[in-house]
């Protein structure tokens, strides 16, 4: 049953109540009306009487007949009403009948009604007499001071009448009622007009249809719901749009990067936050030797039982909130076969930020290592042919010198005691070069002990003191009353601490100040070593270090690369700084070893 013919059928049902409570009081108000109409009427009829009795009276003072016929009065006053059925006048005080009949009597109450009509109460009265049903008036006029006047009516007239109106009144109802489900039907069709209307858009918007709204012509509640479903419409509309193209763009997305991990050369995998794989690329099957189905549902299939911890401590930081970074592991084939794999495992979270599943990437560091590994053996043989091209370079200058002195005294026969001098300095240099190259290319067994480094630099300071009165040089030291113990090899310490003081005074060719400083920073001791000579070019600080590389004439460049090589094996640092004409600053930096350490 639709809603019209629902709401048409309340509304009939109410409206036919409200005309049956309407019929029944007017039913009762109809009673009350008629019998309000016969009062009026009767005492209407009464004046008249009263009028003729008046007028016979004072017309029968100036005749000598006063008798008065009372069928004169009734046939006068029947013509004015002809429901009457009797008149008659009573003497007042007497109650004797002084005109007319008392044919229709109620003896039971007549006395009580002339009673009440004689104090001026005129009423009403009915009674029945043999069967039938009448109605009696009285009435007591000004003029008629003396007599009160009672007319009877036949009730079954008055009932007449009664009914006439009451089936004119039933008929009117029953059309009303006829017609009022067809009113109520047409009055609920106009009313609900415009829902028709907002049911339409409904379905519409439904079908995901939104360019037509509903076209407003009332400004009630349905006017105002159908201005809001029109916004919805549009509304709904924008944001269709906006979904399709979001879609459309997570679809594209969707696609590249499926194509991009599928096409990568690292074998990809997810797994959820149990380890399980849901998903891998064709990489991962090229490397592990897997099918897709085999793997998929298995927890860690990749992973070593022995590198099973490993991988859920990995788990479990990230699911801390950790950012990992590439691990270089191990990784097992299909096959068993282990593979060196670098490996990096990145969460992935949802809208909320919640982590859901894990990307893990491997990639095979076979091929890497093995380039490493070529690259390593090429690098110490270019270390080497630079080592030996250089020793070979530097060695065969003094060995000319040698032979030429040697070729001179063969020739002169006689022993030059200059000549002598001069070849044993070329010797001692020959044995300097050889004995640098020795601790580059084979270094001492070193066997660390704890010394205060402040100790060590005093003793290097000792041994070059006179060398430094010798050149004119004066050491100046601020040292810091904290301990400064590091764990080292004393002898390369020293050896680290001669070449770089050698080098400050070799650059102040007039003499100068060295400035010496050794301080503790909480967990490394800093030491500097600064002189004010000739200082080095800019562009030449980048090449310091390198083997035979020297801007002194009588250097031979590997005093700084050993200092280098020993203040790494210390897990040290070694810095310099130069300025041309200002001076050269040498700043170290070790590790410093705690109390009870």
């Amino acid at each position: 049953m639709s809603i019209k013919t629902k709401l048409s059928v309340a509304i009939s049902f109410m409206l036919l109540a409200v005309v049956i409570v309407y019929h029944l009081l007017s039913e009762y108000s109809m009673v009350r009306e008629v019998q309000g109409m016969l009062l009026r009427s009767m005492e209407n009829t009464s004046r008249h009487a009263a009028i003729t009795i008046h007028e016979h009276e004072s017309q029968a003072l100036d005749r000598s007949d006063d008798a008065l016929s009372t069928d004169n009065i009734f046939d006068r006053l029947k013509s004015i009403n002809p429901y009457i059925e009797e008149i008659t006048v009573f003497r007042v005080g007497a109650e004797e009948v002084a005109y007319g009949t008392y044919a229709y009597s109620d003896a039971n109450n007549d006395y009580r009604f002339l009673q009440e009509a004689t104090k001026g109460n005129a009423g009403l009265q009915q009674f029945k007499l043999n069967g039938n049903s009448y109605y009696r008036s009285y009435y007591r006029s000004e003029q008629l001071q003396d007599y009160i006047i009672s007319i009877v009516y036949e009730r079954g007239r008055t009932l007449e009448l009664m009914g006439i109106q009451r089936n004119n009144m039933l008929y009117y109802t029953l059309i009303f009622i006829a017609i009022l489900p067809l009113f109520t039907y047409w009055l609920v069709s106009v009313m609900i007009r415009p829902l028709k209307d907002i049911l339409w858009k409904v379905n519409e918007v439904s079908s995901v249809r939104f360019h037509k709204p509903i076209l407003i012509k009332r400004k009630d509640e349905f006017g105002l719901l159908a201005l809001k479903i029109n916004a919805m419409s549009q509304n709904l509309s924008i944001y269709m749009s906006k979904l399709r193209k979001a879609f459309e763009e997570n679809r594209r997305m969707k696609e590249h990067l499926e194509s991009f991990i599928n096409h990568s050369n690292d074998a990809i995998h997810l797994m959820d936050l149990e380890g399980k794989v849901v998903q891998v690329n064709r990489a991962f099957e090229h490397l592990f030797g897997y099918e897709e189905a085999e793997v998929l549902g298995r927890r860690y299939p990749t992973v070593p039982e022995t590198h099973r911890m490993e991988k859920c401590q990995m788990i479990g930081l990230l699911l801390a909130g950790k950012k990992l970074p590439a691990q270089e592991t191990v990784r097992i084939t299909k096959s068993g076969e282990p593979i060196p794999v670098s490996v990096t495992v990145s969460p992935i979270r949802d809208g909320d930020g919640t982590i859901r599943a894990f990307a893990s990437i491997c990639r095979d560091m076979r091929s890497r290592n093995k380039m490493e590994e070529l690259l390593r053996r090429s690098e110490k043989l270019t270390t080497v042919g630079q080592l030996a091209a250089g020793v070979a370079h530097e060695i065969r200058n003094p060995l000319t010198t040698l032979r030429g002195f040697l070729q001179l005294q063969k020739q002169s026969g006689s022993l030059n005691l200059s000549h002598v001098n001069l070849m044993l300095s070329e010797l001692d240099r020959i044995n300097l070069i050889v004995g640098e190259f020795l601790i580059l290319a084979k270094p001492q067994a070193t066997k660390f002990v704890t010394k205060d480094v402040r100790d060590i630099m005093k003793d290097v300071l000792l041994f070059l003191d006179s060398e430094a009165h010798l050149h004119n040089i004066e050491f100046r030291t601020i040292l810091t009353q904290e301990e400064c113990l590091i764990s080292c090899e004393e002898n390369q310490m020293k050896q680290v601490f001669i070449n770089l003081l050698k080098n400050a005074i070799e650059a102040m060719p007039g003499g100068g100040p060295v400035h010496i400083s050794i301080q503790r920073k909480s967990a490394s001791i800093a030491i500097s070593i600064t002189d004010e000579g000739i200082g080095i070019p800019e562009e030449m600080i980048s090449q310091i270090g390198d083997p035979f590389f020297t801007a002194k004439e009588k250097g031979t460049g590997l005093g700084i690369m050993v200092s280098q090589r020993i203040i790494n094996s210390h897990q040290g640092t070694l810095e310099l700084q130069s300025q041309v004409s200002v001076g050269t600053s040498v700043k170290l930096t070790l590790p410093a070893l705690t109390d009870g350490a």
